[in-house]
């Protein structure tokens, strides 16, 4: 392809002459000489096989062809000089910070292996990161605030202006300590968990309208003894003691329920499947850190992927819902 062997030092050459509109001038300031800028010129030439420049009394103008190119040419050259100055940019000690909002459906799962992938990367950037309702984090997003959210898909109103990537798509999961009663109680109902504290996700919470919808299309009415909280340090150690019901998004537990430290009930959630992923502002190029970070995350995601599944309730003891 003719793109393929196109190299840099052709397109300096070409619109250095263009600038100064002269091969002699555009060799002193690209420290050259002049029979090499002309090499340079006539292998452009023969690779696009057009005539772009032509010597005239004025000096060197371009030919109808050369006009058509000049833009592009300007554009990837342009491009590339950005793309290097921000690696040098990111290179440097202590130059920029990156906001990230965290929704803890990635706190405690993906995001601590993305951040230490992206710091063996020896980039010094501080990286600033911010917790709390998606709704505060997404308008904290929107006005600058913050350069990425990591968490759900927000709710459509929500995602005004904003530009979100998918990484994985993840469920609520009714979580409780090994040895839970409701593990081994015969002809278990979900309508079960009204017998015990439920730990429930907040009104305003991203997952709220989820498990609202799933309870009600399975017949739960009111939950009398009910602990509304995001709170995954509290939720973590209060089922770890108590005969509690957990409901939460599978990647704040994924970890403790591999390791054998928590444990799901036999509870069909595919109605709370939501995408996971990045939200960034629409009209925002991200810099080359916060790409690199964004990598780091991609990274995680797919090495992770298995964290996010939930156990096959069919082939655990006990019946599945």
């Amino acid at each position: 392809m003719l793109e393929n062997r196109i190299k840099y030092r052709h397109l300096q050459c070409f619109l250095e002459v263009t600038r100064q509109g002269s091969v002699v001038r555009a060799a002193d300031v690209l420290a050259l000489t002049q029979p090499a800028v002309s090499k340079k010129l006539k292998e452009l030439e023969d690779i696009l096989g057009v005539r772009l420049l032509e010597r005239s009394k004025k000096g060197v103008e371009l030919t109808p062809f050369g006009n058509v190119f000049l833009e592009h040419a300007s554009t990837s050259v342009a491009a590339l000089r950005e793309g290097t100055e921000r690696v040098a940019q990111a290179q440097q000690k202590g130059i920029s910070r990156i906001s990230i909002g965290v929704l803890p459906t990635v706190a405690t799962s993906i995001l601590p292996e993305s951040v230490k992938r992206f710091r063996t990367g020896g980039i010094d950037v501080r990286l600033h990161l911010v917790s709390g309702p998606n709704a505060l984090l997404m308008s904290q997003l929107r006005v600058g605030e913050l350069d990425l959210v990591v968490g759900r898909l927000g709710v459509p109103e929500a995602m005004s202006g904003l530009s979100f990537q998918h990484l994985y798509s993840e469920q609520v999961t009714f979580t409780v300590r090994p040895n839970h009663p409701l593990l081994t109680k015969e002809n278990f109902q979900i309508s079960d968990i009204a017998d015990y504290t439920v730990l429930y996700p907040p009104k305003g919470s991203i997952t709220a309208p989820y498990v609202d919808r799933f309870l009600l299309s399975q017949g739960v009415g009111t939950l009398t003894d009910r602990i509304d909280t995001v709170s995954d340090s509290f939720g973590k150690e209060f089922i770890r003691n108590n005969d509690a019901v957990w409901i939460i998004s599978r990647g704040v537990v994924a970890r403790e329920i591999s390791d054998g430290e928590l444990d799901e009930l036999p509870v069909d959630t595919k109605e709370t499947l939501g995408a996971v992923g990045l939200t960034t502002r629409a009209d925002s190029v991200p810099s080359m850190a916060l790409k690199l970070f964004m990598n780091a995350i991609r990274d995680t995601a797919q090495t992770l992927d298995s964290y996010y599944k939930p156990i096959d309730h069919h082939h655990k003891d006990g019946p599945a819902i």
